[in-house]
């Protein structure tokens, strides 16, 4: 069951569901509109190959990452980002995020993503260019979230290796 805006206001009231900061302009018909956050980390293009099973990998080669107000998306580029908002998910819930639409009408493109249950922190999102350059600003809301109910609680809420995160996150090497 895909939670309305009423029931992601009875979530977030009753603090089942945390969003930090929260704005009642975010909430929207189905879901929860999250914000750009500052820090951005491009995808460098390299002929080094990235072993991410090896407990020595130096991911600065791979990545250029900064804070900006503003920024471009260049053509074709990838990139990581991250919301504004700091996320608790309870146990009974999980989510879909998304580009907002004119996002995706520009032609920028999101690998799926999920929110599982029990995760906390705020989301890092991988990010592809449109053909054109593009400039996004921070604090624009930009991805929609969809929060759906679970059949039944999660037995074994997220725990992993990103709970907890905060701003960009880079790959957590090594793979194990």
């Amino acid at each position: 069951m895909i939670l309305s805006d009423f029931d992601l206001v009875n979530y977030i009231r009753s603090g089942r569901l945390v969003i930090e900061p929260f704005s009642e302009e975010i909430v929207r018909e189905n879901g929860l509109d999250l914000r750009l956050g500052d820090e951005v980390c491009e995808l460098q293009s390299v002929d080094e190959v990235l072993d991410p099973y090896s407990p020595s990998v130096d991911l600065s080669r791979f990545y250029r990452c900064w804070r900006a107000e503003e920024f471009v998306v260049k053509p074709m580029g990838r990139y990581l980002l991250t919301t504004v908002e700091y996320i608790r998910v309870p146990p009974e819930l999980m989510a879909f995020v998304e580009l907002r639409s004119t996002f995706a009408r520009l032609g920028l493109l999101m690998p799926p993503t999920i929110i599982d249950g029990g995760f906390e922190g705020r989301i890092t999102i991988e990010l592809c260019g449109s053909s054109f350059p593009i400039k996004l600003r921070a604090g624009t809301r930009f991805l929609h979230v969809v929060f759906s109910k679970v059949s039944s609680p999660i037995q074994r809420p997220y725990g992993g290796r990103y709970q907890g995160q905060r701003g960009v996150t880079l790959p957590r090497l090594p793979l194990g």
